[in-house]
């Protein structure tokens, strides 16, 4: 999948990519960090005490979080209707995404009318 990327926008042009726990490697890791600056890739099992410094680190940590950020949202579009395309063809995948997103968004934006609506019947 990084080939691919870095085949698409060029070399130097990412800045950070991340990986579930499952992807931990360190030949993997060391070929990254060639390319890639940071290299968020998480151990699952014991660290020693470079890897626990390297995972403790601000960049790190921040990095890590919009991964959850990232994997939150990919659960939410699921649950709105995202989790299984029965449609066949690139037009229609991109035709039954864009129709999960559009719901997605609609739900977000009910969700805060009721919000200030609340808040109007509060105060």
């Amino acid at each position: 999948m990084i080939d691919r990327i870095l085949g698409r926008y060029g070399e130097g042009q990412i800045a950070s990519a991340s990986f579930d726990k499952g992807f931990t490697r360190a030949a993997d890791r060391e070929l990254l960090e060639l390319f890639i600056p940071v290299v968020v890739m998480p151990k699952r099992a014991r660290k020693n005490e470079v890897e626990a410094q390297a995972e403790r680190d601000r960049k790190f940590v921040r990095l890590r979080r919009q991964h959850s950020a990232v994997e939150s949202d990919i659960n939410s579009l699921e649950h709105h209707g995202l989790d299984r395309c029965l449609d066949v063809g690139l037009p229609a995948y991109l035709r039954y995404v864009g129709l999960g997103v559009l719901a997605y968004n609609l739900h977000v934006i009910g969700r805060e009318l009721l919000a200030r609506e609340r808040a109007q019947a509060a105060a």
